[in-house]
């Protein structure tokens, strides 16, 4: 398989950092549009959503979570891609630090593995999958 082109490169980046830092800065709809319609998300610390509807429910759940004096930061690196047409696969590690009562902690680390789709010129989670090193439970999510 070809390496992928440098415009799918950044695509998917972007798609990657627009996610992260909208879950951190509560922003429900860059979270919701950068799933596909029938997108999914599936993380053993929020559960699995399934369409529209669903990822709307968790975008608008953790966008009340960071409006409740939580902050999350997600962090990544490592990020690796396969891309055959409009079809892509891509995995990145994770790392995420949590602020709350003025104290940070640092979550379980962990990955993502990721379906994506190119959907009107843009790249979209099909499937995203959260897999952490141990788990764990988000208080108040």
């Amino acid at each position: 398989m070809a390496s992928p082109s440098i415009e799918d490169r950044f695509g998917i980046n972007d798609l990657f950092v627009r996610y992260t830092c909208a879950l951190d800065a509560g922003d429900a709809d860059t979270v919701i549009d950068c799933f596909a319609e029938d997108g999914t998300l599936v993380s053993p610390a929020v559960g699995e959503h399934t369409g529209r509807a669903a990822i709307t429910a968790f975008a608008h759940r953790f966008a009340r979570f960071q409006a409740g004096g939580s902050q999350l930061r997600h962090v990544l690196s490592n990020l690796m891609m396969t891309v055959d047409g409009n079809r892509a696969h891509a995995t990145c590690y994770l790392t995420v630090f949590l602020t709350k009562d003025g104290k940070s902690s640092l979550m379980a680390p962990g990955r993502y593995d990721c379906e994506l789709r190119k959907i009107g010129g843009q790249w979209k989670f099909q499937r995203r999958v959260v897999l952490h090193d141990h788990d764990y439970v988000l208080e108040g999510l």
